[in-house]
């Protein structure tokens, strides 16, 4: 990695726990402070793949517009978004429609109905309300879509003659799916394969979403389904296939960026951000995802390679 670089490192935020009340007293001055602009900044990433991408595109657009900046990689929304409001970590890639229902449900309790729809307008309105609330700038969103999704190996679907994941809950096969550990609460997750499509889930395998562990586990018999994304290039791969979402579990989710108020609530950072909006597509992530998947390329040279593709960055 060349000098200057963004560093990549594992952050661990001990004492960060979710809260259902509202922003800690450490983060209230913040919600009504002015936009900031710090010259350091600290980008997030969930950890896997397409976070890190997105991620390291965010850190390098923003090194360019004139800031120093490094990428932190955090496990999970349970870790990285109290320390976003905490200013920890200035920002984060995320979607639309995960990050609203998780706040309301942050906010009121995991049985609290949904604010998140297909409704792209509409789901921005409400997350923005939410993370207005703690301190937090909800930026455009683009035209780069992702989702939750559900594989299986083509030679179970094909024994069990399953194309869509209400064939799955029919069938009342025992389940077990790699996953999040985050999953057993996720309204999307567990929660929904059991109530909207009856599935019988045995157990979560904590291997993580769409990991290269968690494709093995079901590729070899050990679980029988995975979470992954629908802009996973890599399932062939690994012999498995999508499960339709016939019953519109998911939201469709646009990623867009996150950013602390108080430390990147700008103009400047927002305006070095929303440049990817104009380029970036869900068939570009699924390839970026692929680069650095099966072929094995870094994260850091695999965005570098797609900004300065696209004249977001000078080539070097």
């Amino acid at each position: 990695m060349r000098a200057g670089a963004t560093a990549v490192a594992v952050l661990t935020l001990l004492g960060l726990t979710a809260c259902t009340s509202g922003p800690s007293l450490e983060t209230r001055a913040a919600i009504t402070a002015s936009p900031g602009d710090s010259h350091d900044l600290a980008i997030g990433s969930a950890g896997f793949t397409e976070s890190e991408l997105l991620a390291q595109m965010y850190a390098a657009l923003l090194r360019h517009a004139g800031y120093r900046t490094h990428v932190l990689t955090v496990g999970n929304r349970e870790l990285y978004e109290p320390a976003l409001e905490a200013g920890r970590i200035d920002v984060v890639p995320e979607y639309a429609a995960t990050f609203a229902d998780w706040l309301n449900a942050k906010n009121k309790g995991s049985k609290a109905p949904p604010v998140a729809s297909p409704d792209l307008d509409a789901t921005l309105r409400a997350l923005r309300r939410l993370a207005g609330a703690r301190g937090l700038t909800v930026l455009r969103a683009g035209r780069a879509v992702d989702q939750n999704a559900f594989a299986v190996s083509a030679a179970y679907a094909r024994k069990h003659h399953l194309k869509t994941l209400s064939d799955l809950g029919r069938a009342r096969l025992p389940v077990r799916l790699a996953a999040g550990d985050e999953c057993v609460q996720r309204p999307f997750c567990a929660p929904g394969l059991k109530k909207t499509y009856g599935i019988n889930l045995t157990a979560i395998d904590p291997k993580g979403v769409g990991t290269t562990p968690a494709k093995q586990a079901v590729q070899n018999g050990q679980d029988q389904m995975v979470l992954t994304t629908s802009t996973d290039a890599t399932l062939d791969r690994f012999g498995l296939v999508l499960l339709a979402d016939d019953k519109k579990l998911q939201n469709a989710d646009y990623v867009l960026p996150v950013v602390n108020r108080a430390r990147a609530g700008g103009e400047r950072p927002a305006a070095a951000l929303n440049r990817l909006n104009t380029v970036l597509t869900t068939a570009d992530l699924a390839n970026l995802n692929e680069q650095v998947d099966s072929w094995r390329r870094l994260p850091a040279d695999v965005a570098r390679h797609y900004l300065t593709s696209k004249g977001l960055l000078p080539r070097s």
